[in-house]
């Protein structure tokens, strides 16, 4: 089963809780989200909470005059997974900013 994190500004805030969000396959079950994610990230669970988004409607044709048609999305289903006090999952690693990179700018603006 493949568990794949969001990255959004709703799953940053999130974070600050100790909830992380994740989408599953539609047809896993909370306590086997709970096993695969303690599992691949080496933390432990205390909760998981399952929400299923509705794909969206988007219109199609199939040429000019033909009749424009509907379809929809795939469906999504969104993992809240609350860990133990302590535990993290690095989602939102940053890469620390070189300093020649900013110094090499500052000495272009200078020149001018």
């Amino acid at each position: 089963m493949l568990v794949r994190p969001i990255q959004t500004e709703k799953a940053y805030r999130e974070e600050t809780k100790r909830a992380y969000m994740f989408i599953v396959p539609t047809n896993a079950s909370k306590q086997a989200v709970a096993k695969q994610v303690s599992e691949q990230y080496n933390v432990t669970v205390t909760s998981v909470r399952v929400t299923l988004r509705k794909g969206k409607a988007t219109k199609f044709s199939r040429g000019r005059h033909a009749y424009p048609g509907t379809t929809y999305r795939q469906d999504k289903k969104i993992a809240f997974v609350t860990l133990k006090e302590g535990d993290k999952i690095k989602v939102f690693d940053e890469e620390p900013v070189e300093e020649e990179a900013t110094d090499k700018k500052a000495d272009k603006k200078g020149d001018k």
